[in-house]
């Protein structure tokens, strides 16, 4: 039986409104950015055997966990079984 711990994280800029100095009685434009873009790392690792399997997606959904999931499995060795801790 194999321990994997699995984590994922969103990694990106995501920008907000932002405090400025201005004169009393003023209104200053403050343009700001509202795009952003984002990448979603998955990874997995096996302490005991060294072992471990990750993804970088542009996406997390459920599709994506199972693609991280079947990825892990991969690389589980053959007839073995695996115990996944997921926080």
């Amino acid at each position: 039986m194999e321990l994997w711990f699995q984590d994922e994280a969103r990694i990106g800029q995501k920008n907000g409104i932002v405090r400025q100095w201005a004169r009393r009685g003023t209104r200053p434009r403050q343009p700001a950015d509202q795009r952003y873009k984002s990448a979603y790392l998955f990874g997995a690792i096996c302490p005991a055997r060294g072992a471990g399997a990750a993804l970088a997606l542009p996406f997390a959904d459920t599709q994506a966990m199972q693609r991280h999931i079947d990825e892990i499995s991969r690389h589980v060795e053959k007839g073995a079984h695996a115990v996944l801790v997921m926080d």
